[in-house]
């Protein structure tokens, strides 16, 4: 027998993955009930959706009041994410075979191999655990702890079966326990689990550690990265008091353009339209929304209309654009080492930056004193910047960058740095999630200049609230200002100024 069960002859040159030898202490008490006899059927595990639709009673939708009652009398018992028949029977299983067949292979000869190959290895392994153990599995059940063995061994475990369900674009998972996806726009109870605190956390530091960084007690948060570009954040006790938590933002593997925004409704023709302009016109534009309202997806939309031969510079936190350009250069910070030192900033990626003859510089995100680097980039000769921020409306959005600024130890008067705000944004485009889930681009303003000690803008978009339906749509329209833009001689540089002009008036 070989190390991965096969009978005599050439291993056909593989490495070795270790030597099946006898097992010990025999099957365990109980483990035939098992059995492929005893499987449930598998049915489809509808999770219970956190939703703010309209309840309905008797046929008719709810009142206002009624509404608020039924919310009242919700329980707030804490939801738990335990997998049920059929799921949960594998679960069991693997946890009998997976120290079993630890035994037998040999760690650093299965790093070698892909998933595929480490699967097609294992089959015969993992039949004969099963035979001793006396389980008798069919063939889709013996697929199911395949994948489910393998994905722990070379996987995030349970994380893998949701990062590969297209339409889950969020996972947060609040301790061993209890784990929530998004889909649609709505949060509903996944379906997974973990064995207890120490198979989360030792996921949680399997993501981390991939990235160069580290998750431990002096450094109870981290930010990092998957390999598909997804940003991941973790958080451990005892800063989190459920156990380690685990944040993903999954991203899609086709890349978003204005174009499909404007088909999902995210967006009027005209607005699309304007974006483009702006993103081609070297337009410095801010994109300002809360957590998860799409500022990222709207840079990376907006960055496909940069010019190829421009160069761009990227800084982030944790790198999660993609841009499709050609001269695209990628930064990202350092968190400090053990003794609190080596830390970079994004501060000090700016500042180093403006050295490396970028024609672009776009922030991820700006959420300190370097937005005052990025003001100077934008007013000495990098038009095109672009960066997001959080904000709740394009006028919090400039209030938010006046204080980043007084945030780092620069002390000029607040006029002067109002006026540099003035004088170097173009655009801010808000962004917003509404309740439905449907994400909007709800604002397009202009910033303009200065009056007095206020600075002035000009709406020349926005999204009006009109209606919800039955099933809890919003329904709403974007509507133009009808003003001619201030940026219209940008435009004109480019020769975009009738088509500028068109959409916005």
């Amino acid at each position: 027998m070989s190390a991965f069960g096969k009978r005599g002859g050439a291993s056909g040159g593989r490495p070795n993955f270790g030597v099946a030898k006898p097992m010990k202490g025999g099957s365990s008490a109980g483990s035939a009930s098992f059995g492929g006899d005893q499987f449930p059927p598998l049915e489809e595990l509808e999770a219970p959706a956190i939703d703010a639709a309209v309840p309905e009673s008797n046929g008719a939708p709810m009142g206002a009041m009624d509404r608020l009652t039924a919310r009242q009398n919700l329980s707030g018992d804490a939801a738990s994410s335990k997998a049920e028949g059929f799921e949960a029977s594998v679960h069991r299983i693997k946890e009998q075979v997976l120290p079993r067949l630890l035994e037998r292979v040999d760690p650093e000869a299965a790093a070698t191999l892909s998933k595929d190959e480490l699967a097609e290895e294992f089959r015969p392994i993992i039949g004969e655990v099963l035979a001793e153990l006396k389980i008798n599995l069919n063939r889709r059940e013996q697929f199911a702890l395949e994948k489910v063995l393998v994905d722990e061994l070379l996987g995030l475990g349970p994380l893998e079966e949701l990062l590969s369900d297209p339409a889950v674009s969020d996972i947060m998972v609040n301790g061993p326990d209890q784990c929530f996806i998004e889909r649609k726009g709505k949060l509903e109870l996944a379906t997974i689990q973990f064995r207890d605190e120490e198979h989360l956390f030792q996921i949680a530091q399997r993501i981390v550690n991939k990235v160069g960084r580290r998750v431990d007690q002096t450094t109870p948060l981290a930010d990092a990265r998957l390999q598909d570009g997804s940003r991941v954040n973790v958080i451990i006790p005892p800063l989190s008091l459920r156990g380690t938590a685990i944040s993903i933002r999954k991203f899609s593997e086709k890349p978003i353009t204005l174009d499909m925004m404007k088909g999902f409704g995210s967006m009027s023709d005209k607005m699309a339209t304007v974006l483009k302009i702006a993103g081609a016109s070297r337009m410095n534009v801010v994109i300002s929304g809360g957590t998860g309202s799409g500022k990222t997806t709207m840079l990376n939309a907006m960055s496909k209309m940069i010019d190829p031969g421009e160069r761009v510079i990227t800084i982030e936190d944790a790198a999660e654009l993609r841009l499709q350009q050609p001269h695209w250069l990628p930064l990202e910070t350092r968190p400090p080492n053990l003794e609190g030192q080596g830390a970079i900033t994004i501060r000090d990626l700016v500042i180093n930056a403006l050295r490396m003859r970028p024609d672009r510089i776009i922030l991820g995100e700006i959420r300190g004193q370097e937005c005052f680097d990025l003001l100077a980039a934008m007013n000495t000769g990098h038009d095109g910047s672009m960066a997001t921020l959080h904000s709740n409306s394009p006028r919090e959005c400039l209030a938010r960058m006046e204080n980043m600024v007084m945030m780092g130890d620069i002390k000029i008067p607040k006029e002067a740095i109002s006026r540099q705000i003035a004088d170097s944004v173009d655009l801010i485009v808000q962004v917003k999630r509404l309740r439905d889930g449907s994400r909007r681009t709800t604002n397009i303003t202009e910033v303009i200049g200065m009056e007095g000690e206020v600075i002035v803008t000009q709406e020349l978009f926005k999204f009006e609230y009109l209606d919800e339906t039955a099933e809890g749509k919003i329904v709403g329209e974007y509507r133009s200002m009808g003003l001619r833009p201030y940026t219209l001689d940008k435009a004109k540089q480019y020769g975009f100024d009738q088509p500028y002009l068109e959409a916005c008036l």
